[in-house]
Formats: C-alpha cells, structure tokens, sequence
C-alpha cells in the first residue's frame, strides 16, 4: 500500500538558474544541495503566495482549501508544473 511520496524529481536544464528560481524567486529555503540535487520547502501557503505574485512566478491557478489542506499550481523556468501545499493543522 503506498502511503505517501517522500520526493518528486524535476530535471531541469541549468542547476544555478533552477536555483535562482526557487531560493531567490520563490524564497524557498534549501535545506540540501550538491551539483545535482537541491531540496526546498515552504511552511505558509497564503504567506508565499502573496509574496511571490509581484514576483516572476506564473501561477496556473488559485489557492485550493480542502479539508486536508491547501495547494496552488505554478510553473518553473523549464515548464515543470508544481504544487505548493500546505498540510491541515
């Protein structure tokens, strides 16, 4: 039975611009990063979204409230669609 996904894997065609993408565009913070692989993550769904809409981020919708949280799609400079989310309390 599968229970959950612990990590999702984008490639993306420059590791740097990716990176100025998501720590400095987006304000994610990194928690690990090698050449290769780099690890980021967000506490405050409402917060990060109200930040990033003056910022470069195209957003493919709006916030989702379900009961189990909340979630917003956007797009990253190579066209990988993701979701932000934000478990219930």
């Amino acid at each position: 039975m599968i229970v959950g996904v612990q990590d999702v894997y984008y490639f993306v065609q420059d590791m740097q611009r990716a990176l100025r993408f998501y720590r400095d565009a987006l304000g994610l913070p990194v928690t690990s990063e090698s050449d290769h692989w780099t690890t980021l993550r967000v506490d405050d769904i409402r917060a990060t979204v109200a930040r990033l809409q003056a910022a470069v981020v195209k957003f493919l919708g709006p916030i989702d409230d379900a009961s189990w949280g909340r979630t917003v799609p956007f797009e990253d400079p190579d066209g990988n669609v993701l979701k932000l989310m934000q478990p219930a309390p």
